[in-house]
């Protein structure tokens, strides 16, 4: 017998909540009863069968999110899969060498809209819908009784908010408000600003790249364009770089940058560091470099950026190519999720024709094990990598 509180499914649309595909889109709906957004509903199939239990917002076209797959209630069920996020991480890694990682990746952990990453005693939220807004308050308890946390801070920054019609918010929700953060990463050490940084403070679903770019760069000259608070410009250094170039249009991330080396027992004064708009920097400077690395924000923020993306990715690819020296190394990425791995390699291949140069992929992302994709749900990928060999 269905509950008279369930959203009911239209006849043929239970197949992708069958299949664990967390979403529900409004035209999958045949009724709903009177809820206020952001509530908790079950969820049934036409034919009266329970398939689990979902958050739904009226303003989004995605309209529902499934958070149990069962009967279980969804609390309960949202306590266990943040208990298994949160062993998963503890089984991988050595909080003496790394000590900040992605307790929870949304979908890839089952619990869509919820970011969720720690740098040591602290926890950086995200929120990107009004489900997870109206379950806040229940998070942040559950995170304090489960970990010895300092702080929490919320950094609920995105562009797909406002498809949820839903308000930026950020701001400290437990504990001491304190303004920086020093965590280690694969034994170097790192600090970020809560309020001034990016997304939730560093790229963590970079960490095996960093690593490779360190097995890269001995003895090479290298480049890290995009190079916010130096990730990529540590790693490469550490690995025995004869010298890195940084260049980034942010300043105040520059001058992290140069706290960063400081901390590694590195000279902020012997690193070129270049405040510069990239695609500027690259066409007006030349590139003797035997590395270099294009980490970009996302160019394509909303699926209609597509066309635009493309083209301010070959350009920025085409350009480096060019320059780039005979036999030299190129790593490439994008985040943007709505140019997929296949789309972004068509790109590759324009800008490599269009710079008259031979290049060869030598490499692929390696995925950082704290970042999950979902098998159910492959639309939470959107970090792609390509190392190529310019020839």
């Amino acid at each position: 017998m269905t509950n008279s509180r369930a959203a009911i499914l239209k006849p043929g649309k239970e197949k992708a909540i069958l299949h664990h595909h967390h979403w529900i889109f409004s035209g999958a709906i045949k009724s709903l009863p009177s809820f206020k957004d952001g509530d908790i509903l079950p969820v049934y199939s036409s034919d009266g069968k329970m398939l689990g239990s979902a958050y739904f917002n009226k303003a989004s076209g995605i309209i529902g999110r499934m958070i149990a797959f069962d009967g279980t209630p969804p609390l309960e069920k949202l306590s266990q899969l943040l208990e298994d996020a949160i062993q998963i991480r503890e089984r991988w890694f050595d909080r003496k060498e790394t000590t900040a990682f992605r307790l929870v990746n949304g979908e890839g952990d089952a619990i869509p809209g919820l970011i969720a990453d720690l740098y040591g005693d602290v926890l950086v939220l995200q929120s990107s819908t009004k489900g997870i807004d109206q379950l806040k308050g229940w998070i942040v308890d559950w995170f304090n009784r489960r970990l010895r946390l300092k702080t929490i801070y919320e950094k609920s920054l995105l562009p797909s908010r406002k498809e949820e019609n839903l308000k930026d918010e950020e701001g400290f929700l437990f504990g001491e408000k304190e303004s920086h953060v020093a965590f280690k990463e694969n034994g170097l050490n790192f600090i970020l600003s809560l309020v001034n940084s990016q997304k939730t403070g560093f790229f963590l679903d970079h960490r095996e790249m960093r690593l490779w770019i360190k097995e890269l760069s001995k003895g090479k000259k290298v480049l890290n364009a995009f190079s916010y608070t130096g990730g990529f410009s540590l790693y490469a250094l550490a690995g025995g770089a004869q010298s890195v170039d940084a260049v980034d249009i942010s300043q105040d991330s520059l001058n992290t940058l140069k706290k960063n080396l400081v901390l590694n027992g590195f000279s902020p004064d012997s690193q070129g560091t270049y405040c510069a708009d990239v695609f500027e920097f690259l066409r007006e400077k030349e590139l003797p470099y035997d590395l270099v690395i294009l980490d970009p924000p996302a160019f394509a923020k909303k699926k209609k950026d597509i066309i635009p993306a493309c083209r301010g990715y070959k350009d920025i690819n085409r350009i480096a190519m060019k320059k780039m020296p005979k036999n030299s190394l190129l790593l490439t990425c994008s985040c943007s999720h709505y140019v997929n791995e296949e789309l972004f390699q068509k790109v590759l291949y324009q800008a490599a024709f269009e710079a008259g140069k031979q290049v060869r992929i030598i490499g692929r992302h390696r995925l950082a094990i704290d970042h999950p994709i979902n098998v159910y749900h492959p639309e939470s990928e959107y970090l792609k990598s390509f190392l190529l060999l310019i020839t």
